[in-house]
């Protein structure tokens, strides 16, 4: 059989699976690319890849799709890693720029601005001065490793998978492990032993980082990040799933 072709998320919150895959067995039997999350997704549905870990959003777009593992980027409440960051209250919003690496995260804050919060600010995909607008009244979404250390900077400050528990009283997937065809049993069986093995090994993998005195990155990769695929992930997947097509379509 050829080597699987796999893509995966290249930030922190990937390290223990990262880990487990190069050091198990499984390493000979793939081709693995590390990608921003966007870029996981669009691989998979161009089919340039048989696996990705893609935003979950992304699902939609592929006529074939499953998931093929117990474990998934998730977080039972506060991830302290996807966030809308502003200057204002949310409800004084009126441009949000979207995160360029991202389609879950965006989407995620396009459902609660609609059904939470009850509010419709202007969308911007690709900002010309994303993350750095002046004007009071523009916020933005932004993910993964870009967001360490950035709490402290804006008055306002909303931990999307925290608003996400408290709005539906559901855990949230951000990125599931999804194939875009039929995968041997076998080779799924030995993927998720090894995905297992990183988990079990986060202390190597957090000894194995880079130190940073604005983040606590054991905090993150023990508590916050949630990597079990759980019975109530896989509902509130349908639920966001539900939300998302409600959208009204970017222009």
């Amino acid at each position: 059989m050829d080597n699987i072709k796999i893509s995966a998320v290249s930030y922190t919150n990937t390290q223990p699976f990262i880990y487990g895959l190069r050091h198990t067995g499984i390493i000979n039997k793939i081709d693995l690319s590390l990608d921003i999350p966007s870029d996981c997704a669009q691989k998979l549905i161009d089919n340039q890849v048989d696996i990705g870990l893609i935003p979950v959003a992304a699902i939609i777009n592929l006529p074939h799709w499953e998931i093929i593992s117990d474990y998934c980027i998730g977080a039972n409440g506060p991830v302290n890693s996807v966030f809308l960051f502003s200057n204002c209250d949310v409800q004084e919003i009126k441009t949000l720029q979207l995160d360029p690496e991202s389609r879950s995260s965006n989407n995620l804050a396009r459902v609660l601005l609609k059904n939470y919060w009850e509010t419709n600010p202007k969308l911007v995909i690709n900002a010309a001065d994303y993350g750095q607008s002046a004007d009071p009244y523009t916020a933005y979404v932004q993910i993964g490793d870009r967001t360490f250390g950035k709490k402290e900077k804006y008055k306002y400050v909303y931990d999307l998978a925290g608003v996400w528990k408290t709005f539906t009283g559901l855990p949230f997937m951000f990125a599931a492990w999804v194939a875009n065809k039929p995968i041997p049993q076998q080779f799924m069986d030995e993927f998720n032993q090894s995905l297992k093995y990183g988990l079990d090994n986060r202390a190597a993998v957090i000894n194995g980082l880079p130190h940073r005195n604005d983040f606590d990155l054991e905090d993150y990769l023990m508590h916050k990040l949630d990597f079990s695929l759980t019975t109530g992930k896989r509902e509130a997947l349908d639920l966001f799933i539900n939300y998302i097509k409600n959208l009204d379509l970017l222009s």
